[in-house]
């Protein structure tokens, strides 16, 4: 018996470190950091109560539409409309594109992929499953670089900055129109027009409840463009869906929260080690893109927007670096391994494949980002 609990608790313990990896290497390494620069009261201004509050905010009433199933009804439709394999994608990367610029990349993925898996199984064309997949997840990358609320590290800059939104749009913009090129492109490559049919359900959704949910959505977006006081939106949220949706608050995604918090504590302890400053401030002299890219590929690009910011000004690079540097590898942004957890909740058997070719086009993507940024844009 009792060596039964211990491996189902051992067993539990690997599902959750794996569920949460980036959350506990983000707790590690500001615990190491912890240990070189003592806990005192300058860690108190460490935490950016407005980028945690906006974001709770928007996550939460995302996990309300999605209980009211508001955004499969959306999609669904937008899907239904086409006819073939090669329209379809093109329907489920645009609309996971639009998505991620409404509703945060992550929250794009963990919508609109089992919409993507749904249509693959129901039409029989599970062969396409790793190809939309890693275009589903690169639109969802891209497609919130050009808001401030649509990727979670725009959110921390725009806020630590202070940046106009004109400024942010424009800095974004470039970016923005050669990825949507990018991953078009891909789709008409990647995908045949083989004829295809898609069998739906009637679905209803409760209008009271959907119009207030919607209404906090918008409340939420206000709050991240500084009209309302932070506090005063965080609390209507809170006190509404405490009134309304529970579910919703139990189902948002507080880890990534606490890696936010832990990853300030581990930013802001790099801040304060002065051989660390001097390098890290060198290294952003010399190229702040380059750099913010290079960075992500190993420590992701939440972190490292939180951990550069400390060392430089020159914000526009940053922002792009941190945007387009979430292609590339499978750490170099959260929502990479939230679409590898799907596809791999599908197709175990073929991880393997599926990383080479997530590999060989996330590369292909960031390569040709870096160069026209450099070359061409010259941020």
């Amino acid at each position: 018996m009792l060596k039964t609990k211990s491996a189902e608790l051992l067993q539990k313990i690997k599902a959750f470190a794996g569920k949460n990896a980036v959350m506990l290497i983000a707790l590690a390494a500001a615990a190491a950091t912890a240990a070189l620069v003592p806990v005192d009261r300058e860690y108190l201004g460490y935490f950016d109560l407005k980028t945690l509050a906006c974001l709770f905010c928007v996550l939460a009433v995302v996990c309300a539409l999605k209980n009211v199933r508001f955004f499969y009804l959306l999609a669904h439709r937008i899907v239904r409309s086409f006819k073939n394999m090669r329209l379809c994608a093109l329907a489920l990367v645009y609309v996971t594109f639009i998505g991620s610029m409404l509703i945060a990349n992550d929250m794009a993925l963990l919508t609109f992929l089992p919409l993507g898996y749904l249509v693959l199984s129901e039409t029989g064309m599970e062969k396409y499953m790793a190809r939309l997949f890693i275009l589903q997840n690169i639109a969802a990358n891209l497609g919130g670089m050009l808001t401030p609320f649509g990727n979670p590290q725009n959110l921390y800059l725009y806020t630590r900055f202070a940046i106009p939104d004109g400024r942010f749009a424009a800095t974004m913009a470039p970016s923005f129109v050669l990825s949507i090129l990018l991953f078009t492109v891909c789709c008409l490559l990647f995908f045949k027009p083989e004829p295809l049919e898609i069998s739906g359900e009637r679905i209803s959704l409760p209008p009271l409840r959907t119009a207030l949910y919607l209404a906090l959505f918008a409340l939420s977006i206000i709050m991240v463009f500084r009209v309302i006081p932070y506090y005063i939106g965080f609390f209507v949220v809170l006190a509404a869906l405490l009134l309304f949706d529970r579910d919703a608050l139990k189902r948002v995604d507080y880890p990534l929260l606490l890696t936010f918090a832990f990853f300030f504590v581990f930013a802001g302890n790099m801040a304060r080690l002065e051989p660390v400053r001097r390098l890290i401030g060198g290294l952003l002299e010399k190229n702040t893109l380059l750099f913010s890219v290079l960075s992500c590929q190993f420590i992701s690009n939440v972190p490292s927007a939180i951990l550069l910011s400390n060392f430089t000004q020159n914000w526009p690079a940053l922002l792009v670096g941190v945007n387009i540097g979430g292609t590339g590898t499978l750490i170099a942004s959260l929502a990479s391994l939230i679409t590898f957890r799907e596809f791999t909740s599908h197709e175990k058997r073929v991880a393997g494949r599926y990383l080479l070719q997530f590999s060989a086009i996330n590369f292909a993507f960031l390569a040709i980002l870096l160069i026209f940024n450099l070359f061409i844009v010259r941020v």
